[in-house]
C-alpha cells in the first residue's frame, strides 16, 4: 500500500505550479477548473476562505473532468472532515497540529500541511509525513531557508506557497528539495472576474511548463 506522500505525490503527478484559489463566486468555480486543466495544471487548490469554497470543491470534483481538487487554509479536524466529504483528493493546511494530524491518520485522504521551522518539519517528519507546504514561504526566509534545509532533512521535499510569482516560481523550482510551487498569479482575480477562461489556460500553459 503506498505511504500518504506518494499518494500525494501520485495525484500532484509532476505539476510544478499548484493553482492556488479562492472562489468569490461559486459559478466560477467549474469554468475556472477547466480552464486551468486544459492549460497543463489539473491540481487545483480551493482554499476554505470564502463561503462557497465547499460547494465550489463539490461542483469541481463532480463536474471537471481530469481534474484533482483539492481544499486549502484547512485549520482543525472538522473542516478536514467537510473538505473531504465535498469531494477534495487532498488536503492543504498552513500549519501542523495534532488535531490534523490525527483526522489525517484516519483518513483516505491525504494531507500536505504547512511547517517553516526544524521542529516543525520533524515533527510532520516523526507522523510519517515527508512532503510539506513550505507557508508563508517568501516571508520565512525564502529560497535561502530552503537551502538550508536541503542538508540536515534531505529526505523532506516541499512545496512552497506564499509570496511566489511568475517571475520567482522557476528559482524555488530549481531547488532539489522542491517538488512544486503553490501560487495565485495563473488565475488573477481580475480575469476570474472577467471570464476571461482563455486568458487563464494560457497563463496555465506557461506554468505548467516551468521546470520542463
Amino acid at each position: 500500500m503506498p505511504s500518504k506522500t506518494e499518494k500525494l505525490l501520485s495525484l500532484l503527478n509532476g505539476q510544478p505550479v499548484i493553482p492556488v484559489l479562492k472562489i468569490a463566486d461559486v459559478k466560477d468555480a467549474v469554468p475556472l477548473a477547466r480552464a486551468l486543466t486544459a492549460g497543463g495544471l489539473p491540481a487545483i487548490e480551493i482554499t476554505l476562505r470564502t463561503a462557497d469554497a465547499l460547494e465550489a470543491i463539490r461542483r469541481v470534483a463532480g463536474e471537471v473532468e481530469g481534474a484533482v481538487v483539492g481544499a486549502g487554509t484547512i485549520l482543525d479536524a472538522r473542516q478536514f472532515d467537510e473538505a473531504a466529504s465535498a469531494g477534495s483528493k487532498f488536503i492543504v493546511s498552513p500549519g501542523i497540529t495534532n488535531q490534523l494530524l490525527a483526522a489525517a491518520k484516519d483518513s483516505a485522504v491525504p494531507l500536505l500541511p504547512g511547517a517553516i521551522t526544524p521542529g516543525e518539519i520533524m515533527a510532520a517528519r516523526e507522523a510519517g509525513l515527508r512532503f510539506l507546504k513550505f507557508f508563508p514561504a517568501e516571508q520565512s526566509g525564502g529560497i535561502a531557508s530552503l537551502k538550508a534545509f536541503a542538508s540536515p532533512l534531505a529526505d523532506v521535499k516541499f512545496c512552497p506557497t506564499g509570496g511566489i510569482t511568475g517571475k520567482n516560481a522557476a528559482e524555488y523550482l530549481s531547488l532539489p528539495n522542491v517538488i512544486c510551487v503553490g501560487g495565485s498569479w495563473v488565475a488573477p482575480d481580475e480575469l476570474v472576474k472577467a471570464g476571461k477562461w482563455d486568458e487563464i489556460e494560457v497563463l496555465a500553459s506557461a506554468a505548467s511548463k516551468l521546470n520542463r
